[in-house]
């Protein structure tokens, strides 16, 4: 295997805002040149932009879209304390169809978005992801995100990457607007 095609681990933490941004900068730099990527979203189910620009994104001469996002959350914020047997299942069934995609041979990268507060959310276990990432196939880029990363997951990883919030406008009471942080 040449070393372009060698699939790496990334996992991409911390407090601050762009763990996602940067998993879907990936996913656009990777689309210019080819390449596919599959997006499991855990804990989300809301609408956000990037949905809409994903299926923008275009599709190749087979018709196969360049980012396929999937999402496997409610369409709530979820709370920890609030986390309930269905939140479980859903992340489990993401984790499920992340490893189908990852092993289909069909995408390039394929991208856990919000994994990691789904370990500490309990909703997932460090020994499923774990598990998971030993099945990862060797040319499969793959992409962890989201903050609290367990020191397991970190260890395993090529890459990390902490996003460090030095200053944002919730401080100052602005909301989140739409096209800017959803």
């Amino acid at each position: 295997m040449s070393e372009t095609r060698r699939g790496l681990v990334h996992v991409y933490t911390g407090e601050g805002k762009g763990k996602t941004s940067a998993a879907l900068g990936l996913a656009l730099r990777a689309a210019g040149h080819g390449l596919h990527t599959y997006m499991g979203q855990f804990m989300k189910g809301q609408e956000y932009g990037e949905l809409r620009a994903a299926q923008r994104l275009g599709i190749d001469e087979q018709g196969r879209p360049f980012l396929t996002m999937v999402q496997f959350g409610k369409p709530t914020f979820l709370h920890v304390e609030e986390a309930s047997q269905e939140d479980v299942e859903m992340a489990r069934a993401g984790l499920a169809a992340a490893r189908a995609a990852m092993c289909s041979g069909q995408y390039e990268i394929v991208v856990l978005d919000e994994v990691n507060v789904a370990l500490y959310f309990e909703l997932l276990t460090v020994e499923e992801v774990l598990a998971f990432l030993e099945q990862k196939p060797p040319e499969v880029e793959l992409v962890l995100t989201g903050r609290r990363v367990p020191e397991a997951i970190a260890d395993r990883a090529d890459y990390v990457t902490r996003m460090e919030e030095v200053k944002h406008p919730y401080a100052k009471g602005i909301e989140a607007r739409k096209g800017i942080e959803f």
